[in-house]
């Protein structure tokens, strides 16, 4: 698995145990008080170990497969209903915003059904940099590569490398326009009504 080679994840005992672990984890965090942000951080760590930043928030419901492959940088936010299914490793960097309803999936199958059917599949890499926002409902698939001060459009399926100061979108995700320095001057006020 960790060699993204073909494995068999419906029936080696090993990580079928892991998977049971990790989900157990992710259970006892799904099931806390909203309010009691002590023990999610807590059982967040014992999810990730030493792979978290000093500062993070992670929303439940929140779904991994083994925890172990998850590393996230400092100021990292996750809202609602992310899931990163991990076989392989899945790193964010620092100041990354992921809205609801994110999917990060390291993991894939065959194409031919023989193998699909058999339980194989692979799992290659995922890597976030600095300064993203994913907006709501992303899904990220096997092996892609996201730069840093990077903008995905809500809806999107990344399924291809997306370079570092773009602003990407669609079905699959591809850059329309880079992030400019005179966004930086724009107001974000709303305008007052004429009425």
């Amino acid at each position: 698995m960790l060699r993204q080679m073909l494995y068999d994840a419906n029936n080696d005992a090993d990580l079928i145990e892991e998977r049971k672990v990790a989900k157990d984890i992710c259970y006892d965090f799904n099931h806390l008080r909203p309010s009691d942000t002590v023990g999610q951080q807590k059982i967040m760590r014992r999810l990730l170990g030493q792979t978290a930043g000093d500062s993070f928030c992670i929303v439940a419901p929140f779904w991994c497969d083994y925890g172990y492959n998850i590393e996230i940088g400092e100021n990292f936010f996750a809202n609602h209903n992310t899931v990163i299914l991990d076989g392989a490793k899945v790193t964010f960097g620092n100041n990354v915003f992921v809205a609801p309803n994110c999917g990060f999936h390291t993991a894939g199958h065959p194409v031919d059904a023989e193998r699909r059917n058999r339980g194989l599949e692979y799992a290659y890499p995922i890597t976030v940099g600095d300064n993203v926002w994913i907006g709501a409902g992303v899904q990220v698939m096997p092996g892609v590569t996201i730069g840093s001060n990077v903008v995905i459009g809500g809806g999107s399926v990344v399924v291809k490398d997306i370079p570092s100061n773009v602003v990407a979108v669609g079905n699959p995700c591809r850059v329309v326009r880079p992030i400019t320095e005179e966004e930086k001057l724009k107001s974000w006020d709303r305008p007052e009504s004429k009425s």
